[in-house]
């Protein structure tokens, strides 16, 4: 194994959430749970009535920060209590730009 094969490019997961989830708290739910998890990156509500987050983590090991990722995720898959979550569409991507905090944009 050379130096290069060991750096792995940190992935982020880019999710998209329908249902009934704006009025509801529900960005509000996704920071303070992503804050909990150590996550970064930021939350908003989209114009059809979804809401689209990007996540990241701030673990050293890639696999630690999928597992934390993974964990929002199902969070997610549920959200805060007036919600009704139809669907969590999930798209691993390489990390572009790196976040220092998360926020509801």
């Amino acid at each position: 194994m050379t130096f290069y094969d060991s750096l792995e490019i940190m992935k982020q997961a880019h999710i998209i959430v329908s249902g009934y989830v704006q009025g509801v708290w529900y960005r509000k739910f996704v920071k303070t749970n992503a804050m909990k998890l150590g996550l970064t990156g930021w939350v908003k509500n989209t114009q059809d009535n979804r809401v689209e987050a990007v996540l990241q983590s701030t673990e050293r090991s890639d696999q630690e920060g999928k597992e934390l990722i993974g964990q929002m995720i199902e969070l997610c898959r549920v959200g805060p209590q007036f919600a009704e979550v139809k669907n969590v569409e999930v798209v691993w991507e390489d990390q572009e730009e790196e976040f220092k905090d998360f926020m509801i944009i």
